[in-house]
């Protein structure tokens, strides 16, 4: 949409704002939610808050970015170790959604060996565990900073 001009006496050459409601040709004026239909159908994988990453097709989504996301997996990697946890039909609410973008299957498992969910989840424990650890003798250390 084109908006006229302000008449010249009231001595401003700067077009008209919009009126309420009314959207521009700008394709910067799309709100991030619109712009999820050109995601629809695409495998999408979403990083979340607790820092989880979703693998899945993006099947709907609504106003708040909440995402419909179908055979959604959970993939966990640690080092170069992945397994995918498989989820199904799976709604994320969006205020959780950090990050999301299309996956480019040709390279989506570069580098990675696929290991059993069991053992990926053993790997993340003592993962965790190795990072409380560190995080326990950082915290003793303090005192050096003085």
């Amino acid at each position: 949409l084109r908006y006229s001009r302000v008449p010249r006496h009231t001595g401003s050459r700067w077009p008209r704002s919009p009126p309420t409601g009314v959207m521009s040709n700008d394709p910067w004026s799309l709100s991030a939610v619109a712009s999820l239909v050109e995601e629809l159908d695409k495998k999408l994988l979403v990083m979340l808050r607790d820092g989880s990453k979703i693998l899945g097709t993006l099947r709907s989504f609504d106003q708040f970015a909440n995402i419909v996301l179908e055979n959604a997996f959970e993939r966990i990697i640690v080092g170069s170790s992945f397994s995918d946890i498989p989820l199904g039909l799976y709604i994320v609410r969006g205020e959780n959604v950090v990050l999301m973008g299309e996956v480019d299957e040709s390279i989506e498992t570069e580098g990675l060996v696929m290991v059993d969910n069991d053992e990926i989840k053993r790997a993340r424990e003592a993962e965790k565990a190795a990072e409380k650890l560190k995080d326990t003798m950082l915290s003793r250390m303090d005192f050096l900073d003085e």
